[in-house]
């Protein structure tokens, strides 16, 4: 049985290109006593996987020249030899840019449906929406706060906002656009937004969020990070997610020149990995699937169909032309 994957064909210096990509016809083995076979139905992009195309140490190994992209995948089982998995289950895997493929059933992860959609498992119930939720716990937010986001209308940062006004937060988030602003104030329901394009940040984060803000959900680093901090009320908190502006720089820039008010603030900084809180996947369930069932998250996608298109759905992610979860649909 043939069946296609994309492979990261060259290492980039700086910014990705298509270039760095290959399309590849491969053979699917025979499955063996424990054994799946899936066909994708839709395939995940995100920023981390930016990190990974580089030879260099990390929390997770980078990508192998010549070996598929891996990555978030959802999809149907059409074929099993596991007792635990069975035809027509849908499964999530880190099987990555591949149409279909033959893994043994612990690599796979089988999902309630209970009302959800299977693109649902890559976005608001998936790794996307429990980094969101992980983040927001990290830093204890709660009824009261005010909170800050950046990339609000991206993957992560759409759903953060409205968990955390879902709690009782006030919400300000930054956006690279004007549709993207409309976008959280009028279907996300975020208290404030601004166009960080428009002008200077700090400026701009004082006008959105006069009293200051408690908590900074980090997904971009360097110049908001700086603005966070300048807004930050005292014992204030941040969670470091990302750092998606400086992914890629060929050389380190500067870090914030204003790091002294951690000190003066009062302030902490949580660096998290969602891979470390797996463990509290039920909790997340508990939480976010009545919220989602109940209508009150709205699940916005960027969906790009074909995998031949992978690389330019990624490509265009890193450029920040994605609101919400940026999905590749297979079907």
């Amino acid at each position: 049985m043939n069946r296609r994957e994309v492979r990261l064909r060259s290492r980039p210096a700086g910014w990705p290109t298509a270039e760095n990509f290959e399309l590849a016809e491969v053979e699917l083995p025979e499955l063996n006593e424990g054994d799946v076979l899936v066909r994708n139905h839709y395939l995940s992009v995100d920023p981390y996987m930016r990190g990974r195309m580089n030879d260099v140490k990390s929390y997770v190994p980078p990508f192998v020249v010549g070996k598929v992209m891996e990555g978030g995948a959802v999809g149907e089982v059409i074929g099993s030899r596991s007792d635990k998995v069975s035809l027509g289950d849908w499964v999530l895997s880190m099987q990555g840019w591949r149409d279909a493929y033959v893994a043994p059933e612990s690599q796979v992860q089988v999902v309630r449906r209970e009302g959800a959609r299977m693109a649902d498992y890559l976005s608001v119930l998936g790794v996307t929406g429990m980094t969101a939720w992980v983040g927001l716990n990290l830093v204890d937010t709660k009824a009261g706060d005010r909170v800050f986001i950046s990339a609000a209308a991206g993957a992560v940062g759409s759903i953060a906002g409205q968990l955390a006004k879902q709690r009782g937060c006030f919400v300000v988030g930054s956006a690279g656009s004007a549709d993207k602003v409309a976008v959280l104030k009028d279907e996300l329901g975020f208290d404030a937004a601004f166009n960080y394009h428009d002008g200077d940040l700090t400026a701009q984060l004082a006008a959105a969020a006069p009293q200051g803000i408690d908590v900074y959900f980090d997904n971009v680093g360097g110049d908001h990070l700086e603005a966070a901090l300048n807004a930050m009320r005292a014992r204030g908190r941040v969670s470091a997610c990302g750092a998606i502006s400086r992914y890629n720089d060929e050389t380190p820039r500067p870090g914030p020149s204003n790091l002294g008010m951690v000190i003066g603030k009062r302030l902490t900084i949580r660096g998290f990995i969602v891979s470390d809180h797996m463990s509290e996947q039920p909790a997340f369930f508990s939480e976010v699937g009545p919220l989602l069932r109940a209508k009150k998250i709205v699940v916005r996608e960027t969906i790009v169909s074909g995998l031949e298109r992978m690389p330019e759905a990624f490509l265009e992610m890193l450029r920040g032309g994605n609101i919400g979860k940026m999905l590749v649909r297979l079907d």
